[in-house]
């Protein structure tokens, strides 16, 4: 059965001027202005905002359709904005008076982020000073607000929390140092977090509290269906519906390619030769049960916040690698048929080379490395203890 999703209908009415940025977007390194003007014309950067602030708070399977949409026009824009809209969701989870700072004055506010807990924040009253060159902040142009991780002694236990703060974008500047092989347009830059930064106490959660529905936002919204859960699974779930777009349209784009495709020198009509049907097959399967599998779990998801059902860990650890496995799915039915795309794949605007160096991208973020989550799961399948080297 078709699912009905509204905020996909008027997506797709603006893709084909997104996608006929994509080059240029490349060029730019970042998002182009006219791709964001577009992409909030329809509103989808609310998408997980909450409705006290005039958010959708659209259910993960509408969101996740509209980022495989997405990315099937521009990869890198998708993989910028995505992160932009699932923030939304993380946001809800911090304080009342940290939200009401966020949105308060411009409901349409964003943030990027850098949450590997690599900056340096020292104890103050009333909250920490933050130092620091925070990398892999996606989308960072365009937002007016970041998202930092860093390290935080807990006087208690006499270890260290994980924990984010959130800064105003007149506490960093960006700094231009974006050159990627794939996800060219994410302008995934770094902050330099101007000295001696401080970060109030009520803008500062820990990722624990995020992930076990402690966070001093969890339980502001009863009413609503997407914030009774933690925060990682809808961060983590963009990059699986990113792998997929681009999958999807790699079949659409070497079906075009193969239909009329000659050899080199002999001329001898090539497209219709066993080889590639095969290629094309395979890869057909392997990218619909990429997307069975993931709708599955984006359901899930769904469910478990309308039923105000919180996720165990055994519940999690196939959440968190699920996402890995379908991306893994993805990337190698890209890869099958662009080996054998030819040589004038190889040149760089070619839409074929781009979903190829973008596809693989998303199977190289930490939080998508399968080689870590088939360890995760695994040692959640025997019931053993999570190993905490692995988030």
């Amino acid at each position: 059965m078709e699912r009905t999703n509204p905020m996909l209908d008027q997506l797709k009415e603006i893709l084909p001027a997104i996608a006929a940025n994509a080059v240029e977007a490349e060029q730019l390194r970042r998002v182009p202005d006219e791709n964001i003007r577009l992409l909030k014309s329809i509103k989808l950067h609310r998408a997980l905002q909450p409705k006290a602030y005039g958010g959708l708070e659209l259910s993960l399977p509408e969101v996740t359709d509209c980022i495989a949409a997405l990315a099937g026009a521009c990869g890198g824009t998708a993989w910028a904005f995505s992160l932009l809209i699932t923030h939304s969701h993380q946001m809800a989870m911090f304080s009342k008076q940290a939200q009401d700072e966020f949105w308060g004055e411009d409901v349409d506010a964003t943030a990027s982020s850098s949450i590997a807990p690599f900056g340096k924040a020292e104890e103050t009253e009333g909250g920490v000073i933050f130092n620091g060159d925070m990398r892999w902040s996606s989308g960072c142009d365009h937002a007016e607000w970041a998202i930092l991780g860093f390290l935080r002694d807990n006087k208690e236990t006499g270890e260290k929390d994980y924990s984010f703060g959130v800064v105003y974008k007149d506490d960093y500047e960006i700094i231009d140092d974006w050159y990627s092989a794939g996800m060219k347009p994410s302008g995934t830059k770094t902050l330099h977090i101007k000295e001696n930064t401080f970060i109030p106490e009520h803008r500062i959660e820990k990722a624990k509290a995020m992930m076990s529905g402690e966070s001093a936002g969890f339980g502001l919204y009863p009413d609503s269906k997407i914030y009774y859960t933690p925060y990682r699974p809808y961060f983590a779930c963009g990059f699986a519906s990113m792998a997929l777009g681009i999958a999807e349209r790699m079949l659409t784009v070497y079906k075009e390619l193969t239909q009329n495709r000659t050899r080199a020198y002999t001329m001898a009509a090539s497209g219709k030769e066993i080889p590639p049907l095969m290629r094309l097959a395979e890869s057909t399967h392997q990218v619909m049960a990429a997307r069975a599998f993931m709708e599955k779990t984006w359901d899930e998801h769904k469910e478990f916040g309308e039923q105000k059902r919180y996720p165990t860990d055994a519940e999690l650890a196939f959440w968190r690698t699920n996402q890995a496995y379908a991306i893994k799915m993805c990337v190698e039915a890209v890869n099958r048929l662009f080996e054998v795309s030819g040589g004038s794949t190889w040149i760089h605007d070619n839409e074929i080379q781009r979903l190829w160096r973008d596809v693989n991208m998303t199977a190289a973020h930490a939080y998508t490395d399968y080689d870590v989550c088939k360890q995760v799961l695994g040692r959640s399948i025997m019931g053993m203890d999570p190993d905490p080297t692995m988030v």
